[in-house]
Formats: structure tokens, C-alpha cells, sequence
């Protein structure tokens, strides 16, 4: 066991963390990253095999580094996102430590911090940045019981189809993951069924630009949040180099569209009545996307050639017209459910009064009322894209920033 001291203490070695780092090496500040496995662990380990990145490789990355050898409108598969970060962490210089898990933050009277490391080695810093993003605690809803005799996981732990039992599949949750999982499933000759909520639902391209352009000049990006709650749900995929995601089409394929899971009764999973609606909400989100770039387009005299037919929407299948209520998992001859369910916040081990009655950090732009604490990639941490990697990279300046100023500030007498 050990123990040291150091400026700042970054925990976190993916995204934010390295953003961080970057930024506090710019404010000539000395810091320390931590890591409880590899770089971007998560990308590595916690994704499914052939998962891409939702947005194109011009767009999803820091500003300091191109995605060479990616093609700038190409979308990264994971390993080249880790190798992304990779690189770039060896490009500043990064003062990283790998294998390191941080078991338990607390603070010092004196006013420093001190981090339990789980090999008993101790860290004290006087600023720390909780770098440790969105994706924490995978949720999966006890909606379905463990004596319905399937299969559950979540989606952090799918990898590939060959990995589940033969038989049907259930994948709830319509957002990024959700629908790409049921795609593949589906395109890998599993029968699927896929439970759908609420959703906004972008164009992938429009008018010759891929939908992160739109959101950008729409400024829909820098949208302030209002609270720094779950992640949205965004339903687009960069899967066979991009495209829009629509459900009717999933459906016409052979995916069998559900409203979301309401219970579980008599070897039934109970379904709610909202699919159409939430199909329609999501059309209607589309719909004002391709609008609001129309008028942009007028607005501003740009040259990009007009698509009306992208207005279409295709006739409803058959279990939108006449929806599934009750599905008996083991008539389907369903053996797997995969929750799509996005993931909760884990910051149980800091014991700081820094969180709300649900858990939730308490912050203003990632600066915590606790002084010297300081949380960095959540979901609308500042804006919309603050969870994103080019998101992160500005929520990290400002931090780096904070913390630069209040170290030259004077000492009052």
C-alpha cells in the first residue's frame, strides 16, 4: 500500500476523462487519470461486436485529432474508437494509469480529497473530476421475472447472435442500441420482436448532409437541458454505412413491432397499448427535422438539392394495425430478452453531499457544490451533446479552465 498527492485527480480514462486531460495539460495545470481497465474500456468490452459509431468520423471526435485512417464520412467500428483514444492520449502525453479502480471518495477536513484505490494504495488531490460518463450501472427493469425461463441481459452485454440460445428474441428498448440489435438479430434469421417507447427519430442523411450537420446549424446541440437526466433516446444507426432508422420498415422486414413492456402474468409479458402513438411521435419528430432543415435551407440561400420524397411515410404493417397485447414467450418460442434499457448513475462510493434524493449529481456545468469536486460526461451536463465526444471536449475546457482560475486567484489576507 501507498500512498501520494496530486493536483487534480481525473477518474475516468475514456472520453471525458481524456478531454480532461487534455484541457488541464493546455492550463499547464499537473493532474493524474485514472483507469480501472484500458482506455476506453467500455467501447472494448461493454458494446456488441458490430457496433459502429452513430455519427460520421468528421463529426464524432475531438477537435485536437482527425480519425485518420477512418474515411472522414465513414462510421469508426468500436476497435477503432479505442485506437482513436489511444492515439490521442499518446499525442498530449497523458498522465494515465491503467488497472486502477477507485473503491471510495471521500474528503478530508483539511479540504482534500483522498481516493481508496482496490489494491489499498491511497491518492489525495486537491480538485477531482469524476470522469466516469453515462454509461454506469446497466438497468434492466424486474418487469419480467426470472422464473419466466428466458435468457435476460442487457444490452452492454450482448455481443453477437451466436452467443444466444437458438429461439426467438425480445429486445426492448427502441433507442440506438435497441434497434440495432433487433436489425441484426432479425438479419441474422432469428425471429425478433422489438418493444418500442418513446423515441426521437432523425434522418440519417437530408438534403446531401448527415443528420449531426442538421442538429449543429439547427442548434440543436447547444440546447440547454433543463435537468441532467437520462441520456435521450435518439433511434439512428451508422450500421451498414448509415441510415435512417424506420420501424415500418423493420416491421415489413420481419421484425414484429410492440408498445413497451407493461408486465408479466401467467407466462404472458403484458404490452402496452401506445405502440402506434409512439410510432407516430417519432414520425412527427422526423417530420420537423426535415422541415426545420427546409427552412434553413431557404433561410440562409444554401444549394442543396430538395427531397420531397423524404417526406413519405410507408404503410403501417400488420402489428401496428393490429397490435400485440399479450405475448406469450414460450408459444413465440422466445428464449432471449435483451433490455435496451439504458443505464443508471453509480457514484456510491463518493461520499460527498454532492447528489440529489435520486442519486443525481448536483452541479452547474459539471461544478459541484462541493468545492474542488467536479463531474464531467453526463448527459446534459451543459447542453445536449455534452455526453458525446465533441460534446465532452467543451464541458472539459470549461473545467480545466475552473480550476486553472481558482488556482491563480489570490489568496485573501
Amino acid at each position: 500500500m501507498g500512498s501520494e498527492h496530486v493536483e487534480t485527480l481525473v477518474i475516468g480514462g475514456g472520453q471525458a476523462g481524456l478531454a480532461a486531460s487534455a484541457h488541464l495539460v493546455r492550463n499547464a495545470r499537473p493532474h493524474l487519470v485514472v483507469e480501472r481497465a484500458r482506455i476506453a474500456e467500455r467501447w472494448r468490452s461493454e458494446r456488441w461486436d458490430s457496433l459502429v459509431a452513430n455519427g460520421p468520423a468528421w463529426h464524432d471526435r475531438f477537435p485536437a485529432q482527425t480519425f485518420d485512417p477512418v474515411d472522414p464520412d465513414a462510421f469508426a467500428t468500436k476497435e477503432e474508437v479505442a485506437a482513436y483514444f489511444e492515439r490521442f492520449a499518446r499525442s498530449i502525453n497523458a498522465p494515465i494509469r491503467t488497472g486502477v479502480n477507485i473503491r471510495r471518495l471521500s474528503k478530508r477536513a483539511d479540504g482534500a480529497f483522498v481516493a481508496e484505490t482496490g489494491d489499498g494504495a491511497t491518492i489525495s488531490a486537491d480538485n477531482v473530476i469524476v470522469a466516469t460518463g453515462a454509461f454506469q450501472n446497466p438497468v434492466i427493469p424486474p418487469a419480467i421475472p426470472a422464473e419466466a425461463g428466458v435468457l435476460q441481459i442487457h444490452s452492454a452485454h450482448y455481443k453477437n447472435p451466436a452467443q444466444l440460445p437458438a429461439g426467438g428474441v425480445l429486445v426492448i428498448g427502441a433507442g440506438s442500441s435497441g434497434t440495432q440489435i433487433a436489425d441484426e438479430l432479425n438479419r441474422a434469421g432469428r425471429p425478433t420482436w422489438l418493444a418500442v417507447g418513446p423515441h426521437n427519430r432523425p434522418p440519417r442523411r437530408y438534403r446531401g448532409r448527415d443528420f449531426v450537420w442538421w442538429l449543429g446549424v439547427l442548434g440543436k446541440w447547444d440546447e440547454q437541458p433543463t435537468t441532467s437526466g437520462p441520456h435521450v433516446t435518439i433511434a439512428v444507426s451508422g450500421a451498414r454505412g448509415g441510415h435512417t432508422v424506420d420501424f415500418r420498415e423493420l416491421a415489413h422486414g420481419g421484425v414484429t413491432l410492440l408498445g413497451p413492456v407493461a408486465g408479466y402474468a401467467g407466462g404472458e409479458v403484458q404490452i402496452a397499448p401506445d405502440l402506434c402513438a409512439n410510432i407516430a411521435a417519432g414520425d412527427a419528430d422526423y417530420l420537423n427535422t426535415l422541415r426545420e432543415a427546409d427552412a434553413y435551407v431557404a433561410r440562409e440561400g444554401l444549394d442543396l438539392p430538395a427531397e420531397p420524397d423524404a417526406y413519405a411515410i410507408g404503410a403501417d404493417p400488420a402489428c401496428m394495425t393490429n397490435p400485440v397485447l399479450a405475448l406469450d414467450l414460450a408459444a413465440a418460442g422466445i428464449s432471449t430478452v435483451i433490455w435496451a434499457t439504458g443505464y443508471a448513475f453509480d457514484f456510491g462510493w463518493i461520499e460527498c453531499d454532492a447528489f440529489d434524493a435520486r442519486g443525481n449529481p448536483r452541479h452547474e456545468r459539471g461544478v459541484s457544490p462541493v468545492s474542488g469536486l467536479h463531474f464531467l460526461g453526463l448527459p446534459g451536463l451543459s447542453r445536449r451533446a455534452s455526453s458525446f465526444i465533441w460534446g465532452v471536449w467543451h464541458d472539459a475546457a470549461y473545467l480545466a479552465d475552473h480550476i486553472a482560475a481558482k488556482r491563480a486567484a489570490p489568496v485573501a489576507a
